[in-house]
Order: C-alpha cells, then sequence, then structure tokens
C-alpha cells in the first residue's frame, strides 16, 4: 500500500496494513464468482424446468399494480419489448438514454420531490457546495441502485459542477420512474427494472464508452464498472483519477486487485467509513427488510422461527427488527467476536444444518457464496421464505433449483413459489438478490448519509493533489464522517457540546475535532 501523506491533515488513511476485510469476506478465488463476462451471461434454465405464471384477471392485475407501486411492479411491467429495441427520446429531443418508458418521467419526478425533503445532509452539502464548483470538469459513471435517492445524488453531482453517466448495479431494483424522470431532464441513464444479464453489461457498456466521453471518476456499488473497464477499457481506466466504492463485495473486489498490483488507481472504501457502516448498514437494514417482507408475502411475524446468516450490521439490523416483532431469531455466524455479539444481544448462535427443517424465514446477509445450498434448500419446510440482505446473488444457490424436477410458479413481481415434486414449496424473494431495493423502499435520510459520504469522497479524490493517493484503497477521514453527521443533526434539532479549552487541552484534541482516533470502533 502506499505511505500515508504526511505533509496534509486530511490525508486519508491508507489501507495496507488491513490484508484483508474484516466484515464477511468472499474467501479465496471464489470472489471471482461474478467475474466479467461479455456474451451470454444469463443463466441458462435447464432443459426440461418447469415454468408456471400466476394467472390474472385484469382486474386483479390493475390492483396489484396500483397498490405495490414503483416498488414491485408498475404498469411498465407488462411492457415486454426490450427497452434497447425502443426508440427513445425525451420532450427536450434528449436521446442519450435507455429506459422502460419516458412518459413515466412526471411520476418519477414526484417521487424524486419526496425523497429530496427526507435527505437534508445532501441537500446542505449541495447548497453550501454549488457556488464553488468543486466537481467541475469530473466526468463521473455510476453503477449503483437507481433510485429517487440515487437521483438526489446525481442532481447534487452535477449541481457542484460534474457530468455523469449511470447504470444499475442491480437487475431489479431499478424504480422505472425514477430512471425515466433523470432521462427527461438530461441525464444519460441506461436502466430498467428486470434487465437480463446481458442487458445489465451493455448498460454499464454504455455508461463508459460513448462519444467524446473520458471518464475520471467512478462511483460504483459492487465493483461492476470498475471491473468491465479495467478489462475491457484499460487505456481509459488508467486515466480515472478515483473509485468510490460503497459495498461490501465491491470493497473486497478492490482489495484483490490491490493485492494482484493490478489497481492503477486510488480508491475510497467508503463502505467501512462510519457514516455508512454505523448507519446505511444497521438503521436501514433494521427498517426496510420488514417492508420488503410485508410487500411481498404479507407475513404475519410473531411467532415465526427466523435464521439471520451473518450478525455483521446487516444481520444486527435485521435480527433486531424481526425480534421487535415477536419472531424467535437464531443467527450463524463464523466469527466468534460477531457470534459473542450475537449471544449478549440474547440471540441463539447456531448451525444452519441444525435448525434448517424448522425455520420459517431464512435471510442471508454475509457477503459470502453457497451459504445456503441445494442440500439446504432440499430441507426447508413447507412455505420457508428464503431472501438475501446481501448485496451480491451468490449467497444463495439459486442456480441449483433450475433443475427439470422444480417447478416455478410466479405469485407475483419478485416473489417465487419453488415447488418440489412431493408437493412442497419454498418462497424465494427477488430471484436471491438484495430484497430490500428489489422489492420495497428504503429509508430515504439514511440514504442522505451514505450519498453525502460520496459525494464528499468524489470531491476528494477530484480535488486531491498529485501524490497524495498512490494506487491504493484509502478509508475517508474521521473529520469528513463527523462534518457527514453534522450535516444531518439538525433535523432532529440536535444541540452538540463543545468542549472548553481546559477540556480539549486535557483530551489532546482540538474543538473542532476529529473527536475519535481513527482505530476508535463506534
Amino acid at each position: 500500500m502506499a505511505d500515508e501523506d504526511h505533509d496534509s491533515e486530511d490525508a486519508v488513511v491508507s489501507e495496507k496494513s488491513r490484508a484483508k476485510v474484516t466484515d464477511h469476506k468472499l474467501i479465496g478465488d471464489e470472489a471471482q464468482a461474478r467475474e466479467i463476462k461479455y456474451k451470454n451471461l444469463g443463466t441458462p434454465r435447464a432443459k426440461g424446468s418447469r415454468i408456471r405464471s400466476r394467472s390474472l384477471s385484469h382486474e386483479s392485475s390493475d390492483a396489484e399494480s396500483y397498490s405495490t407501486s414503483s416498488y414491485t411492479g408498475s404498469s411498465s411491467d407488462d411492457d415486454d419489448i426490450n427497452p434497447r429495441e425502443k426508440e427513445q427520446q425525451s420532450s427536450q429531443g434528449f436521446k442519450d438514454f435507455c429506459v422502460r418508458n419516458i412518459e413515466q418521467h412526471a411520476f418519477g419526478r414526484r417521487e424524486i420531490e419526496i425523497a429530496e425533503q427526507e435527505m437534508p445532509g445532501l441537500v446542505a452539502l449541495r447548497k453550501r457546495a454549488q457556488d464553488d464548483k468543486p466537481l467541475h470538469g469530473a466526468k463521473i459513471i455510476g453503477c449503483t441502485h437507481i433510485t429517487a435517492q440515487t437521483a438526489v445524488l446525481v442532481e447534487t453531482l452535477t449541481a457542484l459542477g460534474a457530468q455523469v453517466r449511470w447504470s444499475a448495479c442491480n437487475i431489479y431494483s431499478t424504480q422505472n420512474e425514477v430512471a425515466a424522470a433523470l432521462s427527461e431532464a438530461g441525464y444519460s441513464v441506461f436502466a430498467w427494472k428486470g434487465e437480463t444479464e446481458e442487458d445489465f453489461w451493455w448498460c454499464i457498456d454504455n455508461c463508459i464508452n460513448a462519444e467524446n466521453w473520458q471518464p475520471n471518476l467512478i462511483i460504483d456499488d459492487g465493483g461492476d464498472a470498475t471491473h468491465l473497464m479495467l478489462k475491457k477499457y484499460p487505456h481509459l481506466f488508467n486515466q480515472i483519477k478515483g473509485i468510490v466504492e460503497e459495498s461490501v463485495t465491491g470493497v473486497h473486489r478492490l482489495y484483490q486487485l490491490s493485492k494482484s498490483g493490478k489497481l492503477t488507481v486510488p480508491a475510497m472504501n467508503v463502505n467501512d467509513s462510519v457514516t455508512k457502516t454505523k448507519f446505511d448498514n444497521l438503521y436501514l437494514c433494521r427498517e426496510s427488510i420488514i417492508d420488503a417482507l410485508k410487500r411481498t408475502t404479507d407475513v404475519m411475524f410473531g411467532g415465526k422461527q427466523v435464521l439471520i446468516c451473518g450478525y455483521g450490521e446487516v444481520g444486527k439490523g435485521c435480527a433486531a427488527a424481526l425480534r421487535g416483532l415477536g419472531c424467535v431469531v437464531m443467527v450463524t455466524e463464523i466469527d466468534p467476536i460477531c457470534a459473542l455479539q450475537a449471544c449478549m444481544d440474547g440471540f441463539r448462535v447456531v448451525k444452519l444444518n441444525e435448525v434448517v427443517r424448522q425455520i420459517d424465514i431464512l435471510i442471508t446477509c454475509t457477503g459470502n457464496k453457497n451459504v445456503v445450498t441445494r442440500d439446504h434448500l432440499d430441507r426447508l419446510k413447507n412455505g420457508c421464505i428464503v431472501c438475501n440482505m446481501g448485496h451480491s446473488n451468490t449467497e444463495i444457490d439459486v442456480g441449483s433449483l433450475r433443475t427439470p424436477e422444480l417447478t416455478w410458479e410466479k405469485v407475483r413481481s419478485q416473489v417465487d413459489h419453488i415447488i418440489w415434486a412431493d408437493g412442497k414449496r419454498i418462497i424465494l424473494l427477488a430471484e436471491g438478490r438484495l430484497v430490500n431495493l428489489s422489492c420495497s423502499s428504503v429509508p430515504s435520510f439514511v440514504v442522505s448519509i451514505t450519498a453525502a459520504t460520496q459525494a464528499l469522497a468524489l470531491i476528494e479524490l477530484y480535488n486531491a493533489p498529485p501524490g497524495r493517493y498512490k494506487q491504493d484503497v484509502y478509508l475517508l477521514p474521521k473529520k469528513m464522517d463527523e462534518y457527514v453527521a453534522s450535516l444531518h443533526l439538525p433535523t432532529f434539532d440536535a444541540h452538540l457540546t463543545e468542549l472548553s479549552d481546559e477540556q480539549a487541552k486535557y483530551l489532546g484534541l482540538n474543538k473542532a475535532g476529529p473527536f475519535k482516533p481513527n482505530y476508535y470502533r463506534y
């Protein structure tokens, strides 16, 4: 790893000493499970496997569309024409985009306006910095979930002077109306809900490779844009000024690149910043897991036996929420420290094999692969709900379910019954992909905290003097984390106590912060 820049108080701490990511890491070569492929990326359904679609009357279809809004289906779900085959144009004649239905832009704009009201920190950052235009000249490739909250980030970055091109990091999480609203406003967005794997990579490719476009920053969620550019457009990748990554999966991939000497640009690990891991991972998941399960299954939680695989910040949030609604919650863990935390929080720590036949709901949130295998799925009880709260779709071995002896029955958008020959069925949500963003909404306020952190990381990388950051992975300095937190305190009418000169001297602190050393664990 690169040396720290001792000439700048704000220089970001190098991560050389961190040989591996400590939070539920991918193991060995398995991190390449999602290795880039450019053609025929979809997993073919095994020959002879059976698929049944739920038959709906016109009336019931309309009712479902109305009740589930944009998250679990909309009127555009009935449009079978691939957006890539359409001629698309905004009302102003703009054509450099590809979305499901540009006519939905008015609905999407209203959703963005609602989200903006709940994102005070990001809006405050926009107002404070837009006159200085700290991102003037920046050309940013974005590959994240495309939601109303993301749209507020996109419009903030452009208000600060940047140009952007955006695609989705998940084939099910895009809000079609929001993508339409951004395209109508003149942004190059390539995404729609329900992309195929081939569509997914095509969209990212169109963000990277465009006429008169030389990107110089990447904001990524999962590392897909980073890896596609590195492998397919290395000449463009080497001119990047920096990468901002917000997921456990993507950060681990960056550390692998750094360890192998293939990371030729600096990268910011936003996932392990305090304002991401302690707020987004915990509080967002604590609320959104309930929303996702209720929207998709209408399940009653009281008395249900729930197993949560992984007790990191995501697992902690899910466990707390479900216990609060009366579930009997158990946890699996590989890390003795996290396991001890679960025990002290009152949860039973078990192995999956010990309880697989009795659980009603199974949730993965480890960041690993093949946590739930076909053998586990075969032994689940009838009616068990199976879903994933980790970024990648590798945690549940969904591919093993695409076999001739099993029947897939579509119940509603993002909900499938998998039926065994003896009549047993399980309920699989979002085909094992990230369930909260695929099937529900997320709290805008918490996303504001993460988005403000991402924006500051982009500003830091873009404006850093030559030599401050090497070809390495860095954490944001504590001062920036504290600044992001301070932007959100006025919403709660919170008033910070100020240190006296004597107190600051006694603690050895600057009165303006940072208030904790970099090794402090909140």
